[in-house]
């Protein structure tokens, strides 16, 4: 099983705000779980995001 992420992780990763990654969420540009805890984000979740911004730039 992969690494889960917690949104402030990926936020700090991207150097971004964690409502910013929400907001991603929301929108499906990052694929997420929803846990009793908040959001968890997959190693592979945040390699697709990666890559389907390569393609966009």
């Amino acid at each position: 099983m992969s690494k889960l992420y917690r949104c402030d992780e990926v936020a700090a990763r991207y150097g971004v705000k964690v409502i910013t990654v929400w907001d991603w969420i929301r929108k499906g540009r990052l694929t997420a779980v929803k846990m009793p805890k908040g959001y968890r984000i997959s190693e592979e979740a945040l390699a697709a995001y990666e890559a389907r911004k390569k393609e966009t730039v």
